[in-house]
């Protein structure tokens, strides 16, 4: 049960933003304001329902021990029925009022690459690509593709985008770890099934903020970019590849012609991969990553499964199976997987929550 006080500080903390807002000058201010306002306001409505509820319940309580016998019966029959809608309403709270992950409303770095399974896994790699591009679309996010790197027979040995929007994170996050496909390869002469995987990254691209990179840390080399077979695609140095000495990790983006160009998205990829090694860190330092049903994103959990064969796709986190395979690939009904794991990753935490109270 939330306690009272704590409703009535969020109520409380609501009007004083209101007031604030009302006397606030500087553009900044305004902006940090009405951003805190938006997000507090449909938790402090449902706060004040709940306080509603409460108090109508308490003035039930006492109407329902009342002389008048008449008016005590129908005193209990509201308190009923208030009984029926206090926990849904706390429930919802209760929900509202989870940490909040800081990444969610973040744009992110998607990384996709061909495992197991050879030129199978490449397409199937494609195959997945392109249902995160039409999940997107749907969604209304834009897609920019960093740096691919085709098969000789399809798909991708590994693409790496940047999705861009609203929310982006907090609804993508899931899809981190390896994908499995069971299905007949195109080049099956006798029509066995088989087994093949990809694996997807999902890295929250962190504002300019979010993480500090000093120059002094990098390792620009520049060179000339190549093609297939090791030949020539540019006659000039126009390929990057930043180390970062501190921790090794290397990027090398040679897709665009501009050396400029190659570097700004090398650094996008970099500081996208950073971020996630310090929020993977400090997750660790916690003891706090969870390993529940939703997982942690690790790339070595085998999260999701698409037999093809019986049209079905398992997300193995949560047990769900959905006998419409066509569709989730396609990215029209991927949106059901992704609510079912919100869903059940809110429901994992509060109990958490619960079960630490």
């Amino acid at each position: 049960m939330i306690p009272q006080d704590k409703l009535d500080a969020l109520v409380a903390k609501f009007e004083e933003i209101e007031t604030a807002m009302s006397t606030a000058t500087e553009v900044a201010e305004i902006v940090r304001l009405s951003k805190e306002h938006g997000e507090l306001r449909p938790i402090v409505e449902k706060a004040r329902a709940l306080i509603s509820v409460r108090k109508q319940t308490a003035e039930l309580k006492e109407l329902s021990e009342s002389d008048d016998a008449e008016m005590a019966a129908m005193a209990q029959d509201e308190l009923g029925e208030l009984k029926l809608t206090s926990p849904d309403i706390e429930h919802e709270l209760q929900l509202m009022l989870l940490p909040k992950d800081k990444a969610d409303d973040s744009s992110v770095i998607l990384e996709v690459r061909a495992g197991t399974g050879g030129d199978e896994a490449a397409l199937f790699a494609g195959d997945l690509f392109r249902m995160y591009q039409r999940y997107a679309a749907i969604s209304g996010w834009k897609v920019e593709v960093l740096s691919a790197s085709e098969a000789e027979f399809g798909g991708y040995k590994e693409i790496q985008a940047n999705i861009s929007g609203d929310g982006v994170f907090a609804r993508m996050k899931f899809e981190a770890g390896v994908h499995r496909v069971q299905r007949v390869p195109e080049t099956e002469t006798q029509g066995r099934v088989h087994t093949s995987a990809a694996t997807v990254a999902v890295l929250p691209e962190p504002e300019e903020v979010d993480i500090d990179i000093s120059e002094g840390d990098l390792r620009i080399d520049v060179f000339r970019a190549s093609g297939p077979g090791g030949q020539s695609v540019n006659t000039t140095d126009s390929a990057v590849r930043i180390t970062h000495l501190p921790t090794g990790v290397v990027v090398i983006q040679q897709d665009e012609k501009s050396q400029h160009k190659n570097r700004a998205k090398a650094m996008k990829i970099l500081r996208a991969r950073l971020y996630e090694a310090e929020r993977a860190r400090t997750d660790a330092e916690r003891a706090a990553a969870r390993k529940g049903m939703v997982g942690s994103g690790d790339r070595s959990e085998r999260i999701r499964t698409y037999n093809y064969p019986q049209s079905r796709v398992t997300d193995h986190r949560i047990n769900l199976t959905l006998y419409k395979l066509n569709d989730i690939i396609a990215g029209e009904s991927l949106d059901e997987l992704v609510e079912a794991l919100i869903t059940q990753d809110r429901a994992d935490r509060l109990s958490s929550i619960q079960t630490d109270v």
